[in-house]
């Protein structure tokens, strides 16, 4: 399975700032961020580790940059107390709100999706996936058009937690 940098998962993000996220059923070769399927502006990453380790990672990662960490919720957990039977999923949040904040100066509706949120999921087939909505996808569903030079910071911390969650090390 070939690995992914952290540079290089910045790279993808800067360069795909500009062009909205496509969907498609074709999943991408491991470690190579793609669009989720049938979910728009989503970016997912496949992780080289187990569900547990990739959540524990990405919390780590977080906390090592300095980002606030917000929780952690066990959606499988929430789908078995209504039992309602679902694949491993955790939702993890977290943010900078230096960073985050300016956002919602230029839409207040954008916090909606503020603070940041991963999702680490189980597919059917076993592998574990980080996905997080694609900042050039909010940028433009709250057209935002004044805070480029963030976005693309928040898109290369985003890529890079990522990485750091789906690396094998």
């Amino acid at each position: 399975m070939r690995s992914i940098t952290a540079a290089a998962c910045a790279a993808l993000a800067f360069a795909t700032l500009s062009i909205p996220a496509v969907s498609r059923a074709d999943p991408a070769p491991a470690a190579t961020p793609a669009a989720a399927p049938s979910a728009a502006g989503v970016i997912r990453l496949r992780s080289a580790n187990a569900f547990d380790d990739t959540v524990a990672r990405l919390k780590a990662d977080v906390q090592a940059k300095g980002i606030r960490f917000f929780d952690a919720i066990d959606q499988s957990a929430l789908g078995g107390s209504a039992d309602l039977k679902i694949r491993r999923s955790t939702l993890v949040l977290f943010g900078n709100p230096p960073l985050g904040v300016q956002f919602l100066q230029s839409n207040p509706y954008a916090g909606l999706d503020w603070p940041v949120r991963m999702l680490v999921l189980e597919d059917m087939d076993g592998n574990v996936w980080v996905a997080w909505t694609d900042f050039a996808f909010i940028a433009q569903r709250y057209a935002i058009t004044d805070k480029a030079p963030q976005l693309k910071m928040a898109s290369a911390v985003a890529a890079s937690i990522a990485a750091a969650a789906t690396t094998h090390q």
